[in-house]
């Protein structure tokens, strides 16, 4: 199996230098060569298969391909199922037993009151069934030249930024671009959509109709820009002083901005006097996500570190760090020079982490905590995005071997798995946005090579949707209250280490070179 793993590591480099801001002639060779790897690859895991092989389950050795294979329930079903939940069956069976019991009348009792765990059990079935048979179309919005990085959403409008410099407004409803907002010399890396109320105040500011919505957009040009969407016009543009990687509007008080550098630096900016109030030296390497609930802001960077703020706008710096939880910690080290991409959306006391491996991480910001939550059946999957709306939980997830690209949902705030949703020739997610219509259907927007809108049908519709519902058997119960990688994930990640080294030489670029130039938000 020394050949397949050699060719999953150098699908994997490829997959990652496709999204890079520019190639070099030796990497571009590489890239060309994507399809003729995958097809040798094809060829191999067909050879090795036994008559019980499972798609897609990559080992590290045949004995252990096998063990994967025929103890693949085991392994990630059974030890989720311990004694918690035969407990569970158990009361409910005396449960059951104690209703039917006569009284000396020979009368039945009454039935009792569902617990609170049954009513959970049938409210997830019912929440189940309605997933299995959702349907959704996808409608492709095509402007963007370049990658697209990030997007947001606002009302029907979907404003997505690009590595093309460009920010775009869409009308989703006819699915047309409605602006072009030029003005960034730079990759756009981030976005960020104050609440109404904050908008309004700003609107008085330039004397704008107090309806008027803004969007900010972070550049690696060192700008912020603050764009007024009814006219498409900047209102204002930030100089940063540093390639803004992250970006986060804080409602609190007046309001903050909040902008993460390529170098790991924090800076909080008034929304009323947009002046600086704050720059801190927050994390060693690029800050890649941040995000704020209430009066607290998370933020995270490449090298793996989780940061968790206090927000004030009674202090002169707004900005008091409660919390840092590193690496060994998170299991999110971008040391490896892989993914080195660390995205975050807490939740209460749990923060829910995706950073290029095949499980969600699930740290409890509070006591330091770590569970994995299984995104993909095999270590070949990469989760890029995690996100949240409502009583769900969505990961996205792709495959580097077959190139497969997939939306994972699961049940808030039990974490339990729901369906899995995918289409033929789905790119790689890069950035997610969803939202709630009005009928209270959803709607999503996803970015990477393409920007596609997901449009979820109603029930009566009778055609079939361009998405593919099903359920994987080895996601359901893999909640894994552990805080270490497995066997598996953790040798990919030794053997990517390698191989990024040895790439490195071949092209004289350091392997922790800047996250900037392997993928931006």
């Amino acid at each position: 199996m020394g050949e397949v793993r050699k060719l999953q590591k150098k699908l994997r480099q490829i997959e990652n230098l496709e999204i890079k801001i520019s190639l070099t002639p030796e990497e571009k060779i590489k890239v060309s060569k994507k399809a003729e790897l995958r097809s040798r690859l094809a060829e191999l895991l067909l050879h090795h298969s036994g008559p019980q092989q499972t798609q897609e389950i990559v080992g590290k050795e045949e004995d252990k391909m096998k063990r994967q294979v025929e103890e693949v329930t085991e392994q990630l079903v059974v030890p989720c199922r311990p004694a918690l939940k035969i407990a569970r069956e158990e009361r409910r069976e005396n449960e059951r037993s104690d209703r039917s019991q006569t009284d000396g009348r020979g009368e039945t009792h009454l039935p009792v009151s569902p617990s609170v765990e049954e009513q959970e059990d049938a409210e997830f079935k019912s929440r189940r069934q309605a997933w299995e048979k959702a349907k959704f179309r996808l409608r492709t919005l095509e402007g963007h030249s370049d990658i697209i990085t990030c997007a947001v959403a606002i009302d029907n409008l979907v404003i997505s930024g690009s590595r093309d410099t460009t920010v775009k407004v869409w009308h989703v409803p006819t699915a047309t671009e409605q602006r072009n907002l030029g003005g960034h010399s730079g990759g756009v890396t981030c976005l960020s959509a104050p609440p109404p109320e904050y908008c309004r105040r700003l609107a008085r500011v330039f004397d704008l109709a107090d309806n008027e919505r803004f969007v900010l957009s972070g550049s690696t040009d060192c700008c912020v820009r603050i764009w007024a969407l009814s006219s498409g016009q900047c209102v204002k543009s930030i100089y940063t002083f540093n390639a803004v990687s992250s970006l986060c509007f804080i409602p609190e008080g007046e309001g903050f901005i909040v902008t993460g550098s390529d170098a790991g630096k924090l800076q909080v900016w008034s929304w009323s006097s947009l002046e600086n109030c704050q720059s801190e030296n927050a994390h060693l390497d690029a800050v890649t996500t941040l995000q704020s609930q209430g009066p607290l802001l998370f933020s995270g960077s490449a090298e793996g570190c989780v940061c968790v703020w206090e927000v004030s706008d009674v202090r002169t710096e707004p900005l008091r760090r409660l919390h840092i939880w590193g690496p060994e910690v998170t299991g999110c080290r971008g040391d490896d020079g892989v993914n080195g991409r660390l995205i975050l959306s807490p939740r209460g006391d749990r923060v829910f982490l995706s950073c290029g491996k095949a499980s969600i991480r699930i740290l409890n910001w509070r006591t330091g905590v770590m569970t994995r939550l299984t995104n993909h059946s095999s270590t070949a999957g990469v989760t890029d995005c995690v996100n949240q709306i409502p009583s769900l939980l969505i990961g996205s997830c792709f495959d580097i071997i077959n190139g497969e690209s997939t939306i994972n949902l699961f049940s808030l705030p039990q974490c339990k798995y729901l369906v899995s949703l995918t289409s033929s020739d789905l790119p790689r997610i890069l950035c997610f946005a969803a939202w709630l219509t009005a009928s209270g259907d959803h709607r999503w927007v996803t970015g990477g090579r393409n920007l596609i809108v997901w449009e979820q049908l109603p029930g009566s519709f009778k055609k079939r949707g361009d998405v593919t519902v099903r359920r994987d058997s080895r996601l359901v119960d893999c909640l894994l209250e552990s805080d270490r990688d497995s066997e598996d994930e953790q040798s990919e990640v030794d053997d990517d280490e390698d191989s990024i080294h040895q790439d490195a030489s071949e092209t004289e670029e350091p392997a922790n070179s800047s996250w900037l130039r392997c993928v931006l938000q």
